[in-house]
């Protein structure tokens, strides 16, 4: 399932990476990560393979907006080879109509920031699109906001 949360006052602000993984029902310990395509309100913040274990007190120790990433969200222990890094600037896939997928494959799951106005979510499983539905109700099918 892909969803999309953006023209909402549920959230202080957008892309707080911090308040997603709550919304989602998981913890970043569950994952391993890879995150790319990075832009923060000014936070360094490196492209690369984190666990779940490195990412958490980063996400948590201030309010970072990342204005743009990509987080890739692999089973504990799986980290394939990076060929092409996720991106989300610039990437049609998200506008299109489609159900993208994860970019990288065997990934369960990606979020994308875009622009610090909108959080993307692409294939997520019912209980974690659920979870986040139930925090954030104004979160839609990725589909229904296509740009066509």
């Amino acid at each position: 399932m892909n969803l999309i949360l953006e023209r909402t006052d549920q959230v202080r602000f957008f892309t707080n990476m911090r308040e997603v993984i709550a919304a989602l029902g998981i913890s970043c310990s569950d994952y391993d990560w890879y995150v790319s395509d990075i832009e923060t309100n000014g936070f360094q913040f490196a492209e690369g393979w984190y666990s779940g274990g490195e990412l958490e007190p980063q996400i948590t120790s201030d309010d970072i907006q990342f204005i743009w990433a990509v987080f890739s969200a692999f089973p504990k222990g799986v980290r394939v080879e990076v060929r092409e890094a996720p991106f989300v600037d610039g990437n049609p896939h998200y506008w299109d109509g489609s159900e993208p997928g994860p970019q990288l494959d065997g990934a369960s799951f990606e979020i994308a920031c875009w622009e610090s106005s909108a959080t993307i979510l692409v294939g997520l499983d019912a209980e974690k699109a659920g979870s986040y539905r139930s925090t954030f109700s104004d979160a839609v099918d990725l589909k229904s906001a296509a740009r066509k």
